[in-house]
């Protein structure tokens, strides 16, 4: 899609996230679509960081997507920075049509751009079409990931 422009989201586009966030079958279950004081604080926690971005795509003036960026230091990889995707989302009325492609394509650029010595991510076992579009990226399922919910 070259009509898309990815940029660092903005106050404003906090409630086109959440409604990214929320518009899939995971979503659904725990996200609201509402911006309410914790996600206010979210968002002004991670604008704050300079580790962190919180990146939309927007097309003729709309978000269309969304994914957080994050840059984490590290020993592992002779102190190499690694960058970590996270909440990619895409309109459902837009996923097929080359969207993802464009936004990971540039946040891997950023990362490269950066110095990082590897993009990583974590996409839920039940995404297997998110999977193989990753897998078609070159990502490799290398390690088991686990989370603890709190």
């Amino acid at each position: 899609m070259t009509d898309v422009i990815l940029r660092e989201a903005v106050r404003a586009d906090l409630p086109a996230v959440l409604a990214l966030l929320a518009d899939d079958v995971l979503g659904r279950a725990r996200e609201h679509a509402e911006v309410d004081e914790a996600y206010e604080r979210a968002f002004a926690d991670i604008t704050a960081d300079p580790r962190n971005q919180q990146v939309v795509a927007e097309r003729a003036g709309e978000v269309v997507g969304c994914f957080q960026l994050t840059y984490i230091p590290g020993l592992g990889r002779h102190g190499a920075e690694r960058a970590l995707v996270e909440a990619v989302r895409i309109r459902s009325d837009l996923r097929g049509q080359g969207l993802g492609m464009t936004m990971m394509s540039w946040a891997i650029d950023q990362a490269r751009r950066r110095g990082c010595g590897l993009v990583q991510l974590t996409t839920d076992k039940s995404r297997t079409e998110a999977h193989r579009f990753y897998q078609r990226l070159g990502f490799v399922a290398s390690h088991e990931g686990m989370k603890l919910t709190l």
